[in-house]
């Protein structure tokens, strides 16, 4: 028996498409990964990407983002924990709140959250300058009224056209993941901290995750697959195993 077998399940609050199985965003993707892997029961609520700021608004989520007008705007992933009453948003912020909560299995072993959070922001550094080919097909698996709202939310961050088969953003994707794989050939294990699996991982996992749900598989994951000997590939499919999602 789970020593979590007699707690309410925590409630995650996630993105909604139109893929089996709902499940895309690399964001929800990383907390979902630490309650699989820490074997704790919860729920999760799929939300429309247009509604998600009045649901979470709704519920008394702290919003995260500011819009240009000043305006507040709310976001997912939001966690609920009804045995304990928190309310937290924010990929980052939900894991520190489980593993404070929930210490059983770290996913910061030896106090690396410091350093997994600078990891966290310099990972996204190496990715997000290539990110284009994925927003448009980002579009094409959300409801209508999602796919106009997305973007316009996401244009103003990441200036239109998205070209799925812009040659320089792709060169972008793969200079960020060469950069990225450099990082694992220092570590004398398949995982950044060596043979200590961390959320350092669930982190690089969840984005290439949201790349095999989102483009297509057998020809730009297939691209992406093949980069650095098919490290990303393996990479993925090592952490889904770690995590109890394979």
């Amino acid at each position: 028996m789970s020593q979590y077998s007699t707690m309410l399940p925590l409630v995650l609050y996630d993105v909604m498409s139109n893929l089996p199985g709902n499940n895309f965003s690399p964001n929800p993707a990383k907390p979902r990964f630490v309650l699989s892997y820490k074997n704790i029961p919860f729920v999760t609520i799929w939300v429309e990407y247009c509604d998600i700021h009045i649901a979470m608004k709704s519920i008394g989520a702290k919003p995260m983002i500011k819009r240009q007008d000043g305006s507040d705007v709310c976001t997912v992933p939001v966690l609920s924990d009804p045995n304990t009453g928190a309310l937290i948003t924010d990929s980052l912020e939900i894991v520190s709140y489980l593993e404070k909560t929930y210490p059983e299995k770290p996913i910061f072993p030896n106090n690396s959250e410091p350093l997994i959070r600078a990891f966290d922001s310099a990972y996204m550094s190496l990715i997000v300058p290539g990110i284009k080919p994925m927003f448009l097909h980002t579009m094409e698996i959300l409801s209508p009224a999602s796919a106009k709202f997305f973007m316009g939310a996401r244009s103003g961050d990441v200036p239109l056209p998205w070209d799925p088969n812009c040659d320089a953003d792709w060169k972008l994707l793969e200079k960020g993941y060469n950069t990225a794989y450099e990082w694992y050939q220092k570590t004398d294990g398949k995982w950044i901290m060596g043979d200590t699996f961390s959320y350092a991982d669930i982190i690089v996992a969840c984005w290439l995750l949201a790349y095999k749900r989102v483009l297509k598989e057998d020809d730009e994951w297939a691209r992406i697959s093949s980069w650095n000997g098919g490290k990303w590939a393996q990479v993925l499919a090592d952490v889904e195993k770690e995590c109890n999602l394979a």
